[in-house]
């Protein structure tokens, strides 16, 4: 990029490349830094047809939890993932739940559903022994199967599981009906996703108008549980920084009446100024919860909005331009060149 900047430049086009590498905190918890509870809550059911119910005190507007949260018990459970419903925002039916902020649904309200898989999990081994007349601790789980070691061949599934925990006519002594588990999940400490965002624009001399010419991003949020989901959050990001960068304001008059409430009037990006991003990924597990995930939901806006500011301003560096105030829109950069352009 900084090769072609420097072609560009003796063109006369003004081209700025910005960069910013940012640390977020997220995930947040523990309680004792909040002023409420830092805790999430998560249940987990097998029904007696063998299909499974998640339920949530998260409540996901938009992240795709209900996807996440479905493939997680899958991946646990070993079942299909059209057998799995998950249940999230209704106070009937999830009773606990804490608050949806922060990048924090995932790490902490999915970590409450892989502790209450891993309870179903080792009481559905108990059950397992039983049913196959070893000890549970020659009893192994693998793919959503039951088998004594080295017998896969004669291995249970959850529907038989299920069947017989609930029908309750063959359980071991002192075995409770049912496969249901719930858990509270306490974070020992926050997460710290990081990333890199790089930005290549040029900037019309005559119009101010600014054209993104390359967009790239390098994110880490741990290990992805869906990786489509995570760009889709990154993409989002970026996309709403390009609104504070360069077109978001609100306007008033001189009597205090506001001029931009309505879409109208209120400048915001359209698919026209949204670029192709170039993006990649590193994965750092975190060590604060068992998936070392470590959430993406703010991540494309907190590198975006600074990296796409840097990139005009190294633009109109060479007129002398050190700062001007975001949004960065075509008349503010227009008359910032005319300015400094008649100074030099």
């Amino acid at each position: 990029m900084l090769k072609q900047r420097d072609v560009a430049r003796k063109a006369g086009v003004l081209f700025g490349v910005g960069l910013y590498t940012y640390v977020e905190i997220c995930a947040l918890g523990p309680s004792k830094m909040l002023a409420a509870g830092g805790w999430e809550w998560g249940c987990v059911r097998l029904e007696m047809s063998g299909k499974v119910t998640v339920i949530t005190g998260a409540t996901p507007h938009g992240q795709g939890q209900e996807t996440s949260f479905a493939q997680i018990a899958a991946d646990k459970l070993g079942v299909p993932l059209e057998d799995i419903v998950v249940m999230r925002g209704d106070t009937a039916v999830a009773h606990y739940g804490r608050d949806t902020y922060g990048s924090r649904a995932t790490v902490v309200g999915g970590t409450a559903i892989v502790m209450s898989i891993e309870k179903i999990i080792a009481k559905a081994k108990i059950l397992a022994a039983h049913l196959l007349g070893v000890s549970a601790k020659r009893t192994e789980f693998r793919d959503g199967r039951f088998f004594a070691k080295g017998k896969p061949k004669k291995a249970l599934t959850w529907g038989q599981l299920a069947a017989e925990a609930y029908v309750a006519k063959n359980l071991p002594p002192k075995f409770e009906p049912g496969l249901e588990a719930s858990s509270f999940f306490e974070p020992p400490n926050c997460t710290y996703p990081f990333g890199t965002h790089i930005v290549a624009v040029e900037v019309d001399r005559d119009t101010g108008e600014v054209r993104f010419v390359k967009y790239i991003t390098v994110d880490d949020c741990g290990p992805q549980i869906n990786p489509l989901l995570v760009e889709g959050q990154v993409q989002g990001g970026i996309a709403h920084s390009i609104g504070q960068a360069l077109f978001e304001r609100t306007v008033y008059d001189e009597n205090g009446q506001l001029l931009s409430g309505e879409f109208m009037d209120y400048a915001m990006p359209r698919a026209r100024d949204i670029p192709e991003y170039v993006m990649d990924s590193t994965v750092t597990p975190s060590p604060s919860n068992p998936m070392g995930i470590k959430g993406v939901g703010e991540a494309g806006t907190i590198g975006a909005t600074p990296a796409i500011a840097n990139a005009v301003i190294d633009a109109l560096s060479p007129l002398g331009v050190r700062h001007l105030d975001l949004p960065l829109a075509p008349e503010r950069v227009w008359r910032a060149i005319r300015d400094h352009g008649a100074r030099s």
